[in-house]
């Protein structure tokens, strides 16, 4: 059995420098502007905010030139290259549409719609006006992600049998209102879920079953489910999310040959351990020491260089996969009953 190979991923630091609208500067918003700031030569230059007073502070504080006290000055700025939309769920659709049609490129971050339909009407705008659109599904652009895909592809491990993946996080009752809040596309799924289903999809590729049980809140929210998906070859993914325990946020790759285990959390920037069919470890990556959160800079990196290069959208992470997840998750939403205001 061969090593790992390493990852091929660019350094975030050589990506050329974009201008950054940021739309609702929340906590996500912080986090992503803080790995822009650490460790990118992005430039932060507009805040966008339904609040004027709370755009000054976050534009303040990450030294953007411009604060606006709507969502339509934002999009509307020239100074603005790419926008990127960190608001719940349930506002992408619109806030996306609107940087859209003032000729932005987008970066959504995830789950990138409520559904697969709102998915869809971003996708046929973003290509029809020729604009980049990425999803900001963030593990997906991370350099242990790459290690994933070139063990995959190459056949390390033999063919891929199962996939094992769970997100979960304590954060109802009691958490934030988006998780509680049917009207703002909240529960598990889209939050949490999200993580693995991303995940079985780029280990497995488009899903040809989908079985799923769970649990709903008293609002009809899901607090937690189990997901069972099949590919065309017939492997399997296991995958569970929750917002009422914290679980260890681990994942597994298994073949005929071996095994990949992902430390948790696996969708963080995480190390790898490969094993062989007798459970004997051949090797190891090593993640990035205490990275966390800095790793939000490598899918500014991939948007970046997609813009720079005049690219609709990337090839790291294609559209169509992340309207493949979002299907996925109409599907699980179907099974356990769960519908959101408007659908």
């Amino acid at each position: 059995m061969s090593t790992l190979p390493a990852p091929r991923t660019p350094d975030p630091m050589d990506a050329p420098a974009v201008r950054w609208g940021i739309l609702a500067p929340g906590f996500i918003a912080n986090l992503f502007c803080t790995a822009l700031r650490q460790g990118t030569r992005q430039e932060i230059t507009a805040v966008g905010s339904r609040s004027a007073e709370r755009a000054k502070a976050f534009a303040d504080e990450f030294g953007a030139a411009s604060a606006y006290g709507s969502y339509q000055e934002l999009v509307n700025d020239p100074q603005v290259d790419i926008v990127y939309v960190a608001s719940p769920h349930s506002e992408h659709l619109q806030q996306a549409r609107l940087a859209l049609e003032a000729g932005k490129a987008v970066l959504v971050e995830k789950a990138f719609t409520r559904n697969a339909a709102e998915a869809r009407e971003l996708v046929e705008l973003a290509r029809s006006k020729n604009l980049l659109l990425i999803e900001a599904m963030w593990a997906r652009f991370l350099p242990h992600y790459d290690v994933i895909r070139q063990v995959v592809e190459n056949g390390v491990i033999g063919d891929i049998t199962t996939v094992y993946a769970d997100h979960d996080q304590p954060l109802y009752p009691g958490g934030p209102d988006r998780l509680a809040n049917p009207a703002l596309a909240g529960g598990a799924l889209l939050d949490l879920g999200v993580y693995p289903m991303s995940f079985a999809e780029f280990v497995l590729g488009p899903f040809t079953s989908i079985t799923a049980v769970g649990a709903l809140t008293d609002l009809g929210v899901d607090s937690q489910e189990t997901v069972v998906v099949t590919n065309a070859a017939g492997a399997q993914g296991v995958l569970h999310a929750s917002m009422l325990a914290r679980s260890a946020t681990s994942a597994s790759v298994c073949g005929t040959a071996g095994r990949l285990d992902i430390d948790g959390t696996f969708y963080m920037p995480a190390g790898i351990k490969m094993y062989d069919r007798d459970d004997n470890l051949v090797d190891q990556y090593e993640k990035v020491a205490d990275e966390g959160h800095a790793g939000l800079r490598y899918q500014a990196a991939e948007a970046a260089r997609c813009f720079a290069a005049g690219k609709t959208e990337s090839e790291v992470f294609p559209l169509d996969a992340t309207v493949r997840v979002m299907e996925a998750m109409d599907n699980v939403r179907a099974q356990l009953g769960v519908r959101y205001p408007g659908e």
